[in-house]
Parts: structure tokens; C-alpha cells; sequence
């Protein structure tokens, strides 16, 4: 008779007189050690008897003294389950326990005790979350189709572990689409695929932080998850304020040894670093070795005018890292971005990848290279770029009209939101608040920024309200500022 159990069952041999405390004390472990679910119905007593040698007795034995301890409780024609303990007794730990149990993590883990509030999505009725595109357009009978084709070939080939730097096809993919989209001159080898733009900062902060000693200079407001990915390495990390051009280079550190920045739509403000600062940074970068992080996360959606050229365009010294995701221009559940690196950082870059994942989902990033290769990922981003096109005029418009000196919008010709500052004495955290209650979902740039005080305005994100919405929208909002 086959194991009823997915772990074994060790009993001494036929005759001996320790069978019974063998079973009983292996039970009673599986149970305290979480193999054993509260709730799970344990095999009858005779069928285990049978699967392991032994006699009912022993079996029946084992279990009595289980019932009588309170780790299994028996149900009238239904059987024996597995008790449930924490329900039980809600055993609370002494001060000295938990302080015990917090000196077990590293430092900066102690500070955690939450996930993040971006997990917890809610329904709102004016809806201008950031970071969330609208994925109700997308060609899923399309991505069916490709994923379909991407298993067939799997299914056919041997079924070994993937590479590092991610399919060759999509690399190739990734590598032909950017240099078109965005003048990103890169060959296959350049690229490494990662489990979104996340895990790409990650793996850079693990292959460039000396705990301690580097400095990560980020734009002051900028993007709180990048920051704590390299303060969780050890990094330092130095707010730097922005303004109209962008990220204010005067202000930067002398001993920063990474600059995080989006020039191409700030975020969260929205502006696009100019062209005199793009190459201001970089001459910094080069003069003290310093390395950039150049996040480029939503500019496929331009609105008017040619893009500026990438840093990493203009990159003569192999100081910039390009990062890029599909999770704004396709959906977040993809979870595949991908770094562009310079030659010197690609082999730790790739074993950092090995050691944290080995590799990502092969079936995926295959559909996805497809995806890219026949055209559909152009045509998708076409078609998105003019229902956020739309969106963004009603917005433009809706703030203008019912402003009346309450705000000052950010300018902004790219991206999936809109950012804009407070007037007066009005806290934003406070209106995100009271809007939330009056269903209208908005972000405050604080969360956003190291010095708060700087940063007293929203944003508005495009991806999750529909342009029939975005009017009544904001005028609810203007009248929750004249209260």
C-alpha cells in the first residue's frame, strides 16, 4: 500500500517494544512542526497499519494518546483530524523573547513589520492609483496563442534549467525593440531578464553595495522601493532635490558612488531631465566613478515631441545601467523587466541572478519574445499611448477647469500620470485621506520623499480610471478642498 504520508515514517523492526512510541512520538512531531495542517483528516487505522507494518493496535494506541494530549481530535463518522493548536492557546511571548527573536535579524529587517500598503489594492470609484496600467486592452487571445506555441516547443525539448541572462530569444527580442524605441544600442549579451524592475535593483545593490561605505544618491521625491532595496544592502542613501530640468546635479554628494534617476518622465513629479543635465551627470558619473542607474519605466507613452536621447544612449564610459519592465506597458503579473549593463558589470550581474533564482519563467519569457518579434507589442503600446492620450487631455482639462488657484500642475508629455502641487496650507496626506473616504483614490508625493516638506502635492495615475470618471473626479476633489 502506498505512504499516506509525504514524509517517512522511521519504526524500529518487527518485535520490538518501541514501535508504539516510535509512531506516536513521530506524529506528535509532525504535528508541532507544521508537516501535519491543522484540519487534516489522518489516514484510518487500519489503513495505516497496513501501509507500515504494523498492528491496529499499535495504530489505535498512537492515536488515543495524540486525542488525550490535544493534537488530533476525533469527529463522530468522519474520523481523526489534525487539532488546531494556535486556536487553542495563543501563547504570548515574554519581552525578553521577542527581544531575543529581533536580534536573530539583520538590522534593517528589524524595522519591518508590515507588507506594503501597494499589496492592499481596494475598489475606489474615482481611481488615480499609480503604477497600475489598464490591462483590460491587452491581446490575451494573442498571449494564449504564444504561450501555447512556447509550451508545445518546451514539451519537445530537453526539459533543462533556464539561463541566467534569460531566453536568447527574448534578450535578442528586448535588444532590437529598445534600440528602435528608445536608440539603446545594445546587443544580446547586454541583457539580462529579471523578475521586473525590482529584482534588476536588487541584484545591483547586491553586486554594488559596500555595506557601510556607498552612497546612493536618489531624486528627493523619487521611488521608495528602489531606496529600500539599497538601504536593505547597507547603502546610504542621500536625497537630491529636482526641479523643472530634472534631477539637480550641483546638489549631488562628491562621494556618491550610485545615482538612481528617471530622466525620461520623473518619477514621481514627471519632469523630463534636460538635455545640458543629462551630460552633466554623466561627466559627474565619469570624473569620480560613480555608476547610474537609469530607470526608463513608462516612456513608450509620449504624448508629443521626440524623446531625448538615453543616458545610456549617451554613455561614452560605461557608467550606465538602462532598466526597463513590460509591467506598465503590458500588465504587473508579467513580471519581466531587464537591465542593460556595461560589459564590466554583466558576469556579476548574471551570477548574482544564478544565486538569488537561477533563472526566470522560460515559458513566459519565450511568449514574450514572440510577443515582441511579431509586431504585437508596437501595436499594443500604439493603442494604449492614444486611450492614455485621451485620459490625460481629460485630466489636463478637468484640473484646469476646476483649479481655480487650488493646484499647479507638474508639466508632463510622457508617462502614466500627472503629479501637482498644493496651494496654500492644504496637507496632502491629510485630502488623500479624506478622499479615500469620498472614494477617490490618489497618492501623496510625500510618500514619496525624504524631505516631506518639499514635496506637498499628488498624483494622479492614469492607468486604473476611466476618462468617462476623470471629470466628476476631480471636481469632487476641488470641493473637498473648499472644505
Amino acid at each position: 500500500m502506498d505512504h499516506p504520508f509525504e514524509f517517512p515514517l522511521d519504526l524500529p523492526e518487527r518485535g520490538s517494544r518501541q514501535r508504539l512510541a516510535a509512531l506516536h512520538g513521530q506524529l506528535h512531531a509532525a504535528i508541532l512542526d507544521g508537516r501535519l495542517k491543522a484540519g487534516l483528516r489522518l489516514p484510518a487505522t487500519r489503513a495505516l497499519a497496513d501501509a507500515l507494518g504494523v498492528s491496529r493496535n499499535t495504530v489505535v494506541a498512537a492515536y488515543d494518546l495524540l486525542l488525550s494530549e490535544g493534537y488530533i481530535e476525533a469527529r463522530r463518522g468522519a474520523g481523526n483530524f489534525v487539532a488546531d493548536l494556535a486556536s487553542r492557546r495563543q501563547i504570548v511571548p515574554t519581552k525578553t523573547a521577542a527581544d531575543r527573536d529581533e536580534r536573530r535579524l539583520a538590522l534593517y529587517w528589524r524595522q519591518v513589520d508590515a507588507m506594503p500598503e501597494a499589496m492592499q489594492l481596494g475598489v475606489f470609484t474615482y481611481d488615480f492609483r499609480l503604477g497600475i496600467p489598464d490591462s483590460r486592452p491587452f491581446p490575451y487571445d494573442v498571449w494564449r496563442r504564444l504561450s501555447a506555441r512556447a509550451l508545445r516547443n518546451f514539451s519537445k525539448a530537453a526539459p533543462l534549467y533556464g539561463h541566467p541572462q534569460g531566453s536568447p530569444a527574448l534578450r535578442e527580442a528586448i535588444a532590437s525593440h529598445i534600440s528602435f524605441a528608445r536608440a539603446v544600442a545594445c546587443e544580446r549579451d547586454d541583457v539580462i531578464v529579471t523578475n521586473g524592475a525590482q529584482q534588476a535593483f536588487d541584484l545591483l545593490a547586491r553586486v554594488l553595495v559596500t555595506p557601510g561605505r556607498t552612497v546612493l544618491a536618489v531624486e528627493d521625491p523619487g521611488y521608495p522601493p528602489l531606496q529600500e532595496v539599497f538601504r536593505a544592502a547597507g547603502a546610504h542613501v542621500v536625497g537630491v532635490p529636482v526641479d523643472e530640468e530634472g534631477l539637480v546635479v550641483d546638489k549631488l554628494p562628491d562621494n556618491a558612488n550610485v545615482i538612481y534617476v528617471t530622466p525620461s518622465h520623473q518619477f514621481p513629479l514627471g519632469v523630463v531631465m534636460s538635455p545640458r543635465r543629462r551630460i552633466a551627470l554623466l561627466d559627474f558619473a565619469r570624473s569620480r566613478g560613480a555608476v547610474i542607474i537609469e530607470d526608463d519605466y513608462d516612456s513608450e507613452f509620449r504624448y508629443s515631441g521626440r524623446p531625448l536621447d538615453a543616458l545610456q544612449t549617451l554613455d561614452r564610459d560605461s557608467t550606465v545601467c538602462y532598466i526597463g519592465t513590460f509591467s506598465k506597458c503590458l500588465f504587473p503579473a508579467l513580471r519581466i523587466g531587464y537591465a542593460v549593463v556595461p560589459s564590466w558589470l554583466r558576469v556579476a550581474l548574471a551570477n548574482a541572478k544564478y544565486q538569488t533564482d537561477w533563472h526566470g519563467n522560460v515559458m513566459a519569457q519565450d511568449a514574450l519574445a514572440a510577443f515582441i518579434a511579431e509586431g504585437h507589442l508596437v501595436r499594443h503600446v500604439r493603442h494604449m499611448r492614444k486611450i492614455y492620450a485621451e485620459r490625460r487631455d481629460a485630466l489636463l482639462d478637468a484640473l484646469k477647469r476646476h483649479g481655480d488657484g487650488r493646484w499647479h500642475v507638474h508639466p508632463s508629455d510622457a508617462g502614466l500620470h500627472l503629479a501637482v502641487s498644493l496651494s496654500g496650507s492644504v496637507d496632502a496626506v491629510e485630502l488623500t485621506t479624506r478622499a479615500a473616504t469620498a472614494g477617490i483614490r490618489l497618492e501623496a508625493l510625500t510618500s514619496c520623499a525624504l524631505d516631506p516638506s518639499a514635496s506637498n502635492g499628488v498624483a494622479f495615475g492614469l492607468g486604473m480610471i476611466d476618462v468617462g470618471r476623470i471629470d466628476e473626479g476631480i471636481y469632487r476633489l476641488a470641493r473637498l478642498l473648499d472644505r
